[in-house]
């Protein structure tokens, strides 16, 4: 009988603890990639809570609030009937997590390869000023190749303004972050000039607001649930979940992820593989603001229809789809379940919270707090892993034994 042939199977654990240094760092970055999300959205809950709790309410009624307010309680109770409170309510809250899923995938692409790409909104911006131009202007055109075309220019707007980041990173070194936040100020002005008094995009038939044209009806997207024209769930939807879709293919299934997750990884080892570092920078880039241009077109020819100059600096979903690829971990159903979370403390808050229940002026806020509290909480990984491994360390090991070893 050969030695050890009667020894039970060894846990992940023990396998990790006696085997090979790869081990114990998968099984590492496994605990990490499940507690800390987890972890992260429960202490900003927590926090959240205690701060309603200051204000002299019940943290666990405004939670309850928000539930109901973004409409998830009716997935306890459905209905057909889109005029009830609830089933309007989360049409309204999966609209905001489309453009959340496609900011989010904006961000976790770009940080696949090792880019902070925080350019998530002027990228979104420029895809809208597009969507909306090619949406009015070509008018005379049939529905489906109108929204192909609206569609498709406000992706490629995004993709080539990221890609102005990307080409920066790769040719003459500039920080990612510096160039993004500098292309979204630009970005944010020139729609200031597009729609403001006399602006090449501003009102035709009132001069006097400085506010766009209406995309023409044949670039409306169509609505599957809810009334046209009163901000029903558009097939946008849809093309979000396609998106998440192509993002896990892209990455997982194809050279060009596989390229582009070796420079995330490490640049010099990549370069040393014969990948083209500068290559896959300006690509990665090109892709993130893809996804971002999408969310701006998606919105404007889904439900907005036109934009104006005061809604510009009220806009923020570029900014908070860093939040959901956080909290999502940069992969694809992580960014969805970020998307979902974030979406409903957006609508739920501003429409679910009573003034009985939570002060108004924080509840407008609340939404912010907790996104705030997981980019602080984000880092928390490196804590979480050092008292797993501390309880791992204070554990009282036991070897093996060896009973029916041959003699």
């Amino acid at each position: 009988m050969s030695i050890g042939a009667n020894v039970p199977p060894e846990t992940p654990e023990e396998a990790a603890e006696t085997g090979t240094m790869a081990a114990r760092f998968a099984l590492k970055q496994r605990a990490g990639g499940l507690v800390v999300p987890v972890l992260t959205g429960v202490l900003a809950f927590l926090i959240g809570g205690l701060v309603v709790l200051a204000t002299g309410h019940n943290p666990l009624a405004a939670y309850r609030d928000i539930f109901n307010g973004a409409g998830l309680n009716w997935i306890f109770h459905p209905t057909t009937n889109i005029a009830s409170t609830s089933a309007y309510n989360l049409s309204q809250t999966l609209l905001q997590t489309t453009t959340l899923i496609l900011c989010g995938l904006a961000v976790a692409f770009a940080f696949r390869c090792g880019m902070f790409n925080i350019g998530g909104q002027g990228q979104y911006f420029v895809g809208l000023y597009v969507a909306n131009w090619l949406g009015f202007d070509f008018a005379y055109m049939r529905p489906l190749p109108h929204i192909l075309i609206a569609v498709g220019g406000a992706t490629l707007a995004g993709a080539a303004w990221a890609g102005i980041a990307g080409f920066l990173k790769a040719t003459v070194g500039a920080h990612e972050v510096i160039s993004t936040i500098m292309l979204n100020w630009i970005a944010i002005w020139v729609g200031e000039w597009l729609f403001g008094d006399g602006g090449p995009l501003q009102n035709v038939a009132n001069r006097s607001v400085p506010i766009s044209n209406d995309v023409a009806s044949s670039a409306q997207l169509p609505t599957f649930w809810g009334v046209p024209g009163l901000q029903g769930l558009d097939v946008g939807f849809f093309v979000a979940i396609a998106a998440l879709v192509v993002f896990w293919l892209i990455l997982n299934r194809t050279t060009l992820g596989f390229e582009v997750r070796a420079v995330g990884f490490s640049p010099e080892a990549a370069a040393y593989g014969g990948i083209s570092v500068k290559k896959n920078l300006i690509r990665a880039m090109a892709i993130s603001g893809a996804f971002a241009g999408l969310a701006g077109g998606l919105d404007m020819l889904g439900y907005l229809y036109h934009f104006g100059v005061s809604d510009i600096p009220a806009s923020s979903v570029g900014f908070l789809g860093i939040a959901v690829a956080l909290l999502g971990r940069n992969t694809a159903v992580g960014t969805a379940i970020g998307a979902l979370l974030f979406g409903a403390l957006l609508f739920g808050t501003t429409h679910g919270l009573s003034s009985n229940v939570i002060q108004p002026e924080l509840a407008g806020n609340l939404t912010y707090m907790i996104q705030g509290l997981v980019v602080l909480f984000v880092g928390a990984d490196v804590l979480i892993l050092y008292v797993w491994n501390t309880r791992r360390k204070l554990r009282p090991r036991t070897k093996p034994t060896t009973a029916g070893a041959a003699t």
